[in-house]
């Protein structure tokens, strides 16, 4: 390709499409979507996952009888040198009329993302190719775009950025549902008294990979007042439900010298800042989730970055929920979990709009958050969104050490395994609050997609760890 060695820099689609490139020579690479064959010409759409629309390039006789392109087809990778010029054709604007194509990797006839809609459920089993197609190219550019708009929205309050260990010996939410990380030899492991001995292993301890960073992150937060972590995190949860997965990534705020109040003050404006940037940043994928997903999805999201968040005790839901006449297939009762169909109908009939449910009982809540004077109850929060139910969950965590020790004795922690957690309140101990919210589980509020697998590169769930 002769001429690609005096071509401009080379140009990505998205830059031509939204007018960044004027027009002139041009070198563009990417992959082919579709090709269609007429008499004289040929018209190839190319893609490089810069945007969701394709770039035109008009191959022309006789550089489409250049032996090299015998291999062009859907799916083969191509750079194309040639004129940008505005397109008589209806619905695009410009189009690369090619002087030279060059075939950088041919694709063989049965590539399986043909020019057809495909299911969900056939796309996970090509999670390699998938990334390829109009759904999850537009799922994961919002994915990048919210990324960069999380770091954005802590690094301009002063949040400093943590680290969290992935392989941790403290199961910080208590349910055991951690993967165990050992190298000792499973089939015939080191015991004493029959059993394991731990203190054999490579850390000398039993140790797993993390479900959350929120212990550490309090120990920074009590050196640092205000810090976030954004990392992944592991349940080994045997659920094979739409919302859940074994790998799955977490952002976890904690603030020094906070309390309830202002934990959902801060999950608030965070919330509605990542809608607002996606509605601003990402309109073209949206747009397309909006005809192709959800109808409505736009102004779910323009409501939502608008809206005016209540609050709710969990005593008071319970009552609303019981007095309001609706059958549900979990029965309300005070002191059991809200479900999904009882936060929604919180968000959707009473509150009709997004809504903090807050003090709820201590038995279904994690042995850190903060007792409240009542001794029922404990400081937490669940963040709830219409369509969707509870998106975020945090608390104002307990910083008197006695009260600590008693809950961890009350579910059966010993107190060793965090002595370092306690010292936290032995020396310097401060109110302090966080909340997290899991990233998968916002990008499915964000495009509509209904299932968490598909919003993560390559899940990882029950029986599948392929990819």
């Amino acid at each position: 390709m002769t001429q690609a060695k005096v071509a401009p820099a080379r140009r990505r689609v998205r830059q031509v499409l939204q007018g960044e490139v004027t027009p002139g020579p041009l070198l563009v690479k990417g992959w082919v979507r579709t090709v269609r064959a007429g008499k004289d010409l040929t018209f190839v759409a190319l893609n490089d996952g810069s945007c969701l629309a394709s770039l035109q390039i008009v191959v022309e006789s006789p550089l489409r009888e250049a032996p090299d392109l015998a291999r062009l087809g859907t799916g083969a990778c191509i750079e194309a040198y040639g004129e940008l010029v505005a397109s008589p054709a209806a619905g695009q604007q410009w189009e690369v009329r090619a002087t030279d194509l060059r075939v950088l990797g041919g694709a063989d006839a049965d590539y399986p993302l043909q020019k057809k809609r495909h299911s969900f459920e056939f796309l996970r089993s090509i999670a390699h190719l998938r990334l390829r197609s109009n759904s999850f190219g537009a799922v994961f550019r919002v994915r990048s775009a919210l990324a960069y708009a999380i770091h954005r929205f802590f690094q301009e309050r002063g949040f400093l950025y943590v680290h969290t260990p992935i392989i941790t010996a403290n199961d910080c939410e208590g349910a055991g549902e951690m993967f165990r990380v050992s190298t000792l030899d499973p089939a015939n492991p080191p015991r004493v008294d029959g059993a394991i001995d731990w203190s054999r292993d490579f850390f000398g301890e039993r140790t797993g990979l993390t479900v959350s960073g929120q212990l550490q992150g309090e120990a920074f937060a009590c050196a640092f007042s205000d810090i976030y972590t954004f990392g992944p995190t592991f349940r080994a949860e045997n659920s094979n439900t739409s919302r859940h997965a074994a790998e799955f990534w977490m952002i976890e705020p904690e603030m020094a010298f906070a309390d309830l109040a202002e934990d959902c003050r801060l999950a608030g404006e965070f919330l509605q800042y990542l809608c607002r940037y996606a509605l601003e940043q990402c309109r073209e994928d949206l747009e397309f989730f909006a005809e192709h997903i959800e109808p409505g999805l736009l102004e779910k999201l323009a409501a939502l970055a608008e809206a005016c968040f209540q609050t709710l005790s969990y005593t008071d839901a319970v009552k609303e929920l019981q007095a309001s006449g609706q059958r549900f297939e979990y029965p309300v009762r005070w002191g059991c979990d809200l479900q999904s169909e009882h936060e929604r109908f919180l968000t959707e009939q009473i509150a009709k709009g997004p809504l903090f449910v807050v003090d709820y009982p201590k038995d279904i809540k994690a042995f850190y958050m903060r007792l409240n004077d009542d001794g029922k109850t404990v400081a937490a929060m669940d963040c709830l969104v219409p369509r969707v139910g509870e998106i975020i969950g945090g608390s104002q965590r307990e910083e008197r050490l006695d009260v600590l020790e008693g809950r961890m004795a009350d579910v059966g922690i010993a107190p060793e395994s965090l002595s370092w957690f306690l010292d936290l309140r032995r020396w310097g101990s401060c109110p302090h609050a966080g909340f997290g919210l899991g990233f998968e589980r916002l990008l499915m509020y964000v495009t509509g997609m209904g299932n968490i697998r598909d919003v993560i590169p390559f899940p990882r769930t029950p029986g599948n760890a392929k990819f």
